[in-house]
C-alpha cells in the first residue's frame, strides 16, 4: 500500500520540513518540493556554483529542470543546528548519488538550509549549495567527542 503524501502544512518542526525537502528530491516531486518553501516574495535558492534564485518562480523553474533528468538522490548527513523560537538554521553535509556510465558515484555537497516559523507552520526560507568533496564530510570541530 503506497503511503499517503503528508503535507508540510501538518507537519510539526524545521526537522519535519528537512526531511519532506529531501524526500521530495529523492522522489522527484516539485509539488511536494514547493510545498516546503515559504510563501514569501524573498525567499532564495543558490546551486552548487549557480545564481541566486529570488522567489518561487525561479526556484521551481530550475528543480523542474533538475527533476526532467529524473529524481535527485540526496541524502542530509551529519546537520548541524542552531535554533531559536521562530528560526532554524541547518548547516547539512549532503550526499549525492549519481548514476555514471561506470555505476553509482558519489558527489558531495555542503548546504545551509534556513526554516521559519510563519502562519502556515515551519517553512524552508533559504537552500545554498556549495560543491564539497569527501574531505568536507570529515568534519573538523572543536565540539567535543562523547562516548556513552
Amino acid at each position: 500500500m503506497p503511503k499517503p503524501k503528508v503535507s508540510p502544512a501538518s507537519i510539526g518542526n524545521a526537522d519535519d520540513i528537512e526531511a519532506a525537502f529531501y524526500d521530495a528530491l529523492q522522489s522527484g516531486d516539485i509539488e511536494k518540493l514547493m510545498a516546503c518553501w515559504a510563501d514569501e516574495d524573498d525567499i532564495v535558492c543558490v546551486h552548487p556554483g549557480g545564481a541566486r534564485l529570488v522567489g518561487a518562480g525561479p526556484i521551481r523553474a530550475t528543480f523542474d529542470a533538475m527533476f526532467s533528468n529524473g529524481s535527485i538522490r540526496a541524502f542530509a548527513d551529519k546537520v548541524r543546528k542552531v535554533e531559536a523560537m521562530s528560526a532554524s538554521v541547518h548547516s547539512v553535509l549532503e550526499r549525492i548519488e549519481v548514476l555514471t556510465d561506470q555505476g553509482p558515484q558519489h558527489a558531495y555537497v555542503i548546504a545551509t538550509n534556513v526554516y521559519h516559523k510563519t502562519a502556515q507552520g515551519w517553512r524552508l526560507v533559504a537552500h545554498h549549495a556549495s560543491p564539497g568533496t569527501p574531505r568536507e564530510m570529515q568534519e573538523i570541530s572543536d565540539t567535543p567527542h562523547v562516548l556513552h
